[in-house]
């Protein structure tokens, strides 16, 4: 019986094919690598010593996913896939509701069709809005989103709710993630985005490799102690490792399981710089520009249920994730080009 998982070539799936195989579950990847690379499962082999079947294909093409189903003994799915810039979500709404709503629910229907009832949802904190409460527990309620990409994901845990309280065959897990950051620590593995980023680590090791000026900080006039926005920053490997644990959850009678993974801990973005540069003894040129369209003032969580449920926690600090993100970019400037 395998694991598949969409979107498993990108930087969370990457990392989740890892301790997926490090814990000895068999893991197939379907990615159309759109934003992604192949050699990141190449990264994934050299790391673990096991190889993950690849198929390159869309989650809207039905013909592909079925060819999948009937070939492997799929037990569980992890939904990775999916567009994820919110900038660009604001610019291209319909690309965004297309791939990401009616890929997942493509992907649901060939599921059912298959009787694999068992899914794991890449969900997000954009889902809480500006939130009511801080720290964030899942108790909070969902939010005005503030953008497409938020509602992709807001609309795609109701629509997973919906279908798990019709048929109570299906096991349902919703992870909304905090911020994820910082890359495996071996230095082969990290984040690559296509162009200029949209996520500020990705930024930072950039103007520190020197493809990039300087970093441009959205704001310093938040009700924050530095005035710069404060958000919740989760290793990305701590992040892999809570797929892991969340998969005790898809088991018969389970039903629907909603989790926050995050550190519990708030840092500013002026926070971050300065991890970096003690972590790394660089020093980062930054200018401070206008708020951010959609942008809250602060936002972390409160991820004592998936403490106490599923027995995960973050391990890793914040010099330890700014280590890392270095490592990775100084090792590959040019991410897997290299």
């Amino acid at each position: 019986m395998a694991i598949l998982v969409t979107g498993g070539a990108g930087f969370i799936g990457s990392h989740t094919c890892v301790e997926l195989l490090n814990a000895g579950f068999d893991v197939v990847v379907l990615d159309n690598l759109s934003n992604a690379s192949e050699k990141s499962l190449e990264r994934v082999k050299e790391l673990t010593g096991k190889t993950v079947k690849f198929y390159r294909a869309d989650i809207l093409d039905r013909d592909a996913l079925n060819n999948i189903f009937d070939k492997e003994d799929i037990e569980s799915v992890i939904n990775f896939a999916g567009l994820k810039a919110v900038g660009e979500s604001v610019r291209k709404p319909w690309e965004y509701y297309e791939n990401n709503i009616a890929g997942t629910l493509t992907l649901v229907d060939v599921m059912r069709q298959h009787n694999c009832k068992n899914i794991i949802f890449s969900s997000s904190a954009t889902v809480y809005g500006d939130p009511v409460e801080i720290p964030i527990t899942e108790k909070c309620p969902k939010g005005v989103c503030t953008n497409p990409y938020g509602w992709t994901k807001s609309m795609l845990e109701q629509i997973l709710t919906d279908i798990q309280k019709a048929d109570n065959e299906w096991n349902v897990v919703l992870l909304r993630y905090f911020n994820p950051i910082g890359a495996h620590p071996s230095g082969k593995m990290g984040e690559n985005p296509n162009g200029i980023p949209n996520n500020l680590m990705p930024y930072i090791t950039q103007v520190a490799v020197g493809k990039l000026d300087h970093l441009t900080i959205f704001g310093d006039d938040y009700d924050t102690p530095d005035g710069t926005g404060v958000r919740d920053y989760i290793h990305v490997v701590d992040l892999a490792k809570g797929h892991v644990k969340a998969l005790s959850k898809l088991k018969p009678g389970t039903g629907l399981s909603i989790y926050n993974l995050g550190t519990g801990v708030g840092y500013s973005v002026l926070d971050i710089v300065k991890n970096f540069e003690k972590a790394n003894d660089i020093k980062i040129k930054y200018e401070i520009g206008p708020r951010r369209a959609g942008d809250v003032a602060a936002c972390y969580s409160d991820a004592t249920k998936a403490k106490e449920e599923l027995g995960w926690e973050a391990e890793f600090g914040i010099l330890e994730m700014c280590r890392d993100s270095w490592n990775w970019q100084k090792n590959n400037p040019n991410g897997y080009d290299d």
